[in-house]
C-alpha cells in the first residue's frame, strides 16, 4: 500500500503546505466557508477589542486541513495582538510551557496545535494559568523543593485539536469558546480554488477551478495542494488557461479521480470487495492484508469513504455499501445486500474493535 504520509489527498499537512502561506486569508471576511464560526468569532473579537480584554480561551476541533491555524492567527490579528504557536507533542514538561507563558504580553494570542497530545503534567500546569492567570511551579527536589507562584498578564489560549474526544474533560471545560469546523462545501471551495489561483496568478477558468474543488474532499489544504500540481503540469504541457479538460487530465495523471479518491482508497475497497466478500471485516484482519497500520486505516483512509457512503463500520466489522460496490464497477451480491439491509434497520451502534 502507497505510504500515507506521501497522497496528494492527505488533509495533514506537508512541508509544502507550511511554506507556502501566501495563500492564506489574512481577515475574517477574506476567510471562505465555516458562516456560523466565522460569525461567531466576529462578535466575540469585537466584544474583546471594545473592552480592551483579552478573548476568551477558543477550542477549534474537527477533521485536519479545514483552516484552524489560519483562523488562529486571524484572531491574533483582527485583536490587534501578538501570536506564539506551537504544539501539543513540543511541549515536553512544565519547563516548556513556563517559558510560553512568561513572555507572553497583555491580551497575547497563544496557539497550542494538537493540544490533546499535552503531557498529563503540563495539562496540570496549564489549567491555573487559563483559570486565573498564574503559573504553578515547583523548584528543587526532595524536602528543598518548594512552590513558586507567578503572576502571567492576561492572555487568550486557542487550541486546535482533530480528536476532540482525546481532550480530557477538565482541559475542555475551560474553553469559553468552543468552535466545531465543518467540510466546505463544493461551491466555497471553487471560490477558494479562484482565490488562490489568482494569488499565484494562474490563467484557471472558473471550470477549471470546480473541477479541482469537486476532487478536494471538502477539504482547502487538499484544494491549495492539488492547485499547485495542476499549476505545474499546466507550465509544462499547457499552451492556454487552465480549464476543466486540463485540470482533469492533470488530476487523473496525479491518480485523484472525479469523487476525490486515489490509490489507497481504491486499494482499500477493492480488497473489502475481492478479498472478503464485500465484508464484514475486522480491522485488523484489514490492515494485515493492506501492509499498513490500524491506525493508518482508522484515521487516514476510512474517513471520507465512509463519509462518502461507500464503506460502514458495523459490529461485525466493515463492510461496503450499495455505493462502494457501484463505485468499483461490481454487484453486490443478493446475500450481501439483505445482510445490509437488516443492519440498516437495527438501532445505531458503536464500532467495531475486532
Amino acid at each position: 500500500m502507497s505510504d500515507p504520509d506521501n497522497r496528494m489527498v492527505s488533509p495533514e499537512a506537508d512541508a509544502e503546505d507550511q511554506r507556502d502561506s501566501t495563500v492564506r486569508p489574512l481577515t475574517l471576511s477574506e476567510f471562505v466557508g465555516q458562516g456560523a464560526v466565522k460569525e461567531n468569532l466576529k462578535v466575540f473579537v469585537d466584544a474583546a477589542r471594545q473592552r480592551a480584554e483579552a478573548m476568551d480561551h477558543v477550542l477549534f476541533y474537527g477533521p485536519p486541513g479545514l483552516g484552524k491555524t489560519t483562523l488562529a492567527q486571524i484572531v491574533s490579528r483582527e485583536l490587534g495582538v501578538g501570536f506564539r504557536a506551537t504544539s501539543g507533542p513540543v511541549i515536553a514538561k512544565a519547563g516548556d510551557l513556563a517559558a510560553l507563558l512568561t513572555n507572553l504580553q497583555p491580551r497575547d494570542v497563544l496557539f497550542i496545535d494538537e493540544i490533546h497530545r499535552l503531557s498529563p503534567a503540563v495539562e496540570e500546569i496549564l489549567y491555573p494559568a487559563m483559570e486565573d492567570f498564574q503559573l504553578d511551579l515547583i523548584i528543587g527536589e526532595g524536602p528543598a523543593a518548594r512552590s513558586v507562584r507567578i503572576d502571567l498578564p492576561p492572555f487568550t489560549l486557542v487550541a486546535a485539536t482533530t480528536r476532540a474526544g482525546l481532550i480530557t474533560t477538565p482541559l475542555r471545560e475551560r474553553f469559553g469558546i468552543p468552535l466545531h469546523m465543518n467540510f466546505y462545501t463544493e461551491d466555497e471551495l471553487t471560490f477558494i480554488v479562484e482565490r488562490a489561483a489568482r494569488v499565484l496568478s494562474m490563467d484557471m477558468t472558473e471550470d477549471g477551478a470546480r473541477e479541482v474543488a469537486r476532487r478536494s474532499r471538502g477539504t482547502p489544504r487538499v484544494a491549495n495542494r492539488l492547485l499547485r500540481r495542476v499549476r505545474d503540469f499546466a507550465s509544462i504541457f499547457g499552451s492556454g488557461p487552465i480549464d476543466a479538460a486540463a485540470a482533469d487530465s492533470a488530476l487523473l495523471r496525479l491518480d485523484v479521480d472525479k469523487r476525490g479518491l486515489d490509490a489507497m482508497d481504491r486499494r482499500y475497497l477493492g480488497c473489502i470487495a475481492e478479498n472478503y466478500g464485500g465484508g464484514p471485516v475486522g480491522a485488523e484482519t484489514l490492515a494485515a492484508a493492506l501492509g499498513n497500520e490500524r491506525d493508518v486505516l482508522e484515521e487516514v483512509v476510512e474517513p471520507f469513504l465512509i463519509q462518502q457512503g461507500l464503506v460502514q463500520r458495523t459490529p461485525r466489522g466493515r463492510m461496503l455499501t450499495r455505493q462502494g460496490w457501484s463505485y468499483i464497477g461490481l454487484e453486490m451480491p443478493a446475500p450481501m445486500a439483505a445482510q445490509l439491509d437488516l443492519l440498516q434497520k437495527a438501532a445505531p451502534t458503536g464500532d467495531e474493535d475486532a
